[in-house]
């Protein structure tokens, strides 16, 4: 079930250049892929950056035709430089705008001027609700009929930028965290390529009144 998409016009002039940031499987930047091949999202994936050694993300990247950049936050001391090592790796690839796909780090003010506020992410419940890690455990505590997934805006604070889109999960009798979460996954899956393309007119329109 759709709650809400932004008016998801065609998207015209040069297709968006997406860096996908990734820190576990990839299962998202596995179906942002698919729907670039399938002509279903028209964008370009230019770069992919992985944090974690081994992380399946790295092979979707291979599987999708782009060698990912491996840049371990471990070997930084402070976040600010990791961050600039991301956005340098990122804007390398001539990168426009940033997806976050499972990336376990948050980002700086400086990261997102450099990429001036094209920074998404998708998080596992219906924002503003169960912000933060373990959302999905946290819904199933607080006994909801109802859960689903949000991509949104990245801001300074964790999980508050402004909401692009959300598709509404339901909460099964006898759901644990692995059943929710792979209802949730799916329901990811389908939204978020729909959701760069929403937020990717939005900003054209945007830019285009404005001039």
């Amino acid at each position: 079930m759709l709650l809400s998409l932004g008016g998801c016009e065609e998207i015209v002039g040069e297709r968006p250049r997406l860096g996908v940031l990734a820190s576990g499987a990839g299962s998202n930047l596995g179906a942002i892929a698919g729907a670039i091949a399938a002509g279903e999202l028209d964008a370009t994936l230019s770069a992919v950056v992985c944090n974690v050694e081994g992380a399946g993300a790295i092979g979707r990247a291979r599987e999708a035709g782009v060698e990912p950049a491996l840049i371990r936050h471990g070997g930084f001391e402070r976040r600010a430089d990791f961050d600039a090592a991301v956005a340098d790796a990122l804007r390398a690839s001539g990168v426009e705008w940033v997806v976050m796909a499972g990336w376990m780090r948050l980002v700086g003010r400086e990261f997102l001027e450099a990429f001036d506020g094209r920074v998404l992410n998708i998080h596992p419940s219906l924002l503003p609700s169960f912000k933060g890690l373990r959302a999905i455990e946290q819904a199933l505590d607080a006994g909801v009929a109802i859960t689903g997934c949000t991509v949104h805006e990245v801001a300074e604070n964790m999980d508050s930028g402004p909401i692009v889109a959300q598709a509404a999960v339901a909460v099964r009798p006898g759901d644990d965290a692995s059943a929710l979460r792979a209802r949730i996954q799916r329901a990811e899956h389908a939204l978020y390529p729909r959701a760069i393309a929403a937020a990717v007119a939005a900003d054209r329109a945007k830019t285009t009144h404005q001039g």
